[in-house]
């Protein structure tokens, strides 16, 4: 195994197909058998199994898997904006349009190449997006699927135009749980947050830990770069890292809205909760030439897993 290891060659765990619309997708392994897909359709992830085979994200049995809609799961990239404002489509257009594969991408840092598959994407504007949002920008997006099975996404976004802008982004992450009753959050106590269900009014988390009763659709300021959500019946935990994304938006439509949502199942809201690492109440604004990052990395332990990162206190 170790000599496999050192020979691992990123470009080898790489494997680009195209859907049933004939978009390309790539798919990315690692030596341990977990992968990771990600569409070119919005350079959105649509797949994150782990070495057993089993599915991490959450995708509607009623996805619609057709441009220029975005696909209902995995992780759509929203940029420039998250939410509905202004002439911009809902969570911004990025997710929405046909990406590039990047031929001649930057090396990955010696100390986080080892075992790690990769794949680079970029998103430039087309003479229709500038029309709507007159701002010149690359977007490279970095997706890897490293030894241990994590998933890690990194964002920049270069400003190539001549005054500055201003953006909201999130990776809005649809993970797969058991049952949403059984799930609980830790890492967002006593956090303040906007309630997008009351007129974004600003309340402050009381709950030891958030769990789950009815619809939920909160952005939480100023979070944690570590937050653990934890399934009781899988018994496992997923621990999401964040750099760069100030914000944590999580989300869960419940009964009434599922029934609303054409590309939604009516009962489909007790698999799936949203957790999203976002920059959203304080957008991100870049002068001419500047470039932002924006960092999410997922992981899955059993949930007898304790780690200092997440509270010392808590561990038996």
């Amino acid at each position: 195994m170790g000599h496999y290891a050192a020979v691992w060659d990123h470009r080898a765990a790489i494997e680009v197909t195209k859907d049933w619309n004939g978009i390309d997708q790539v798919v990315l392994r690692n030596p341990q058998g977990a992968s990771v897909r990600v569409s070119l359709h919005g350079g959105q992830v649509t797949s994150w199994r782990n070495d057993r085979g089993e599915e991490l994200l959450f995708t509607s049995s009623k996805a619609i898997f057709k441009p220029p809609k975005a696909m209902r799961g995995g992780i759509p990239i929203c940029f420039p904006q998250f939410g509905n404002c202004g002439s911009l489509e809902q969570h911004g257009f990025a997710r929405n349009r046909i990406w590039t594969i990047d031929d001649n991408p930057p090396p990955l840092p010696p100390n986080d190449s080892h075992g790690k598959s990769f794949v680079d994407l970029v998103l430039k504007p087309s003479e229709e997006d500038l029309k709507c949002w007159p701002h010149s920008f690359e977007f490279c997006l970095r997706v890897s699927l490293a030894a241990d099975g994590h998933l890690v996404l990194i964002s920049r976004v270069r400003n190539i135009n001549g005054k500055p802008f201003s953006f909201s982004f999130a990776y809005h992450t649809y993970l797969s749980v058991s049952d949403i009753s059984e799930v609980r959050i830790e890492g967002l106590e006593t956090i303040d947050y906007l309630d997008n269900l009351r007129q974004r009014q600003r309340f402050t988390e009381q709950g030891d830990a958030l769990t789950f009763e009815s619809e939920v659709d909160q952005v939480y300021l100023s979070s944690p770069n570590v937050i653990a959500v934890l399934d009781h019946e899988r018994k496992r935990t997923y621990v999401i890292r964040k750099e760069g994304l100030p914000d944590t938006v999580v989300w869960n439509p419940w009964e009434r809205k599922s029934k609303m949502m054409v590309d939604f199942g009516d009962e489909e809201y007790k698999q799936m909760l949203c957790v999203d690492g976002a920059a959203i109440e304080k957008p991100i604004t870049l002068k001419p030439g500047e470039e932002w990052t924006g960092r999410l990395e997922l992981a899955v332990v059993p949930s007898s897993f304790c780690s200092e990162d997440l509270d010392p206190l808590r561990c038996p």
